[in-house]
């Protein structure tokens, strides 16, 4: 069974690589294909955040699992990771006064990361959301316009990278590191096992 990661991300194929050694099939070795599957990230109205960030990793796994073609054995996973304030999805930056804004607004004050991720093989779908707390220490204006002179916030949700320089603002998270860089390791072995991929 072919296992394909719909993610041009290369944080989430990082993450992926690590589970390597905890694969349990000796005779086969843990490999993955990378498509990188586009779909529609609309929010729907109406929609709670939970459940708009589980449909996108769904239909990103789906949609790789078009893209690779259903006639081939092959488990597809898909992920989405969003960062909601109270109740209010920040999504990616549209430029760098909105970059500027939403770190203003992260400043401070805690918020949440959701991470969701799911498995089809095109018959089973399985899929788990994972939500950690994020708290940010306060920014001066200085911190925020030579954060965003990096270019780091301009293509992550929320407009920082845990992982890489906007890790300099996390006072403190409750909940899974893996999932706020965009890939929760424990619950993605937990699906892995359950496909019978690991």
């Amino acid at each position: 069974m072919k296992l394909v990661l719909a993610s041009g991300s290369p944080r989430r194929k990082e993450l992926l690589s690590q589970l390597a050694f905890l694969n349990t099939k000796a005779d086969v070795p843990f490999e993955f294909e990378i498509l990188a599957a586009d779909i529609d990230e609309s929010h729907k109205s109406g929609e709670s955040a939970d459940t708009f960030v589980l449909r996108l990793a769904q239909e990103k796994a789906l949609a790789g699992l078009a893209l690779f073609g259903t006639d081939k054995q092959a488990v597809v996973l898909g992920s989405d990771t969003i960062v909601v304030q109270g109740e209010t999805i920040l999504g990616k930056p549209k430029d760098e006064a909105d970059a500027a804004a939403i770190l203003a607004s992260l400043s401070g004050q805690s918020h949440r990361v959701m991470t969701a991720v799911a498995l089809t093989d095109g018959i089973k779908t399985v899929s788990r959301l994972v939500t950690t707390k994020v708290q940010f220490c306060e920014l001066t204006q200085a911190d925020i316009l030579s954060y965003i002179a990096t270019g780091e916030p301009m293509d992550k949700a929320g407009a920082y990278g845990i992982q890489g320089l906007g890790g300099n603002f996390v006072e403190a998270i409750e909940g899974s590191y893996s999932a706020v860089v965009g890939l929760p390791l424990v619950e993605t072995r937990a699906l892995l096992c359950e496909m019978q991929v690991l």
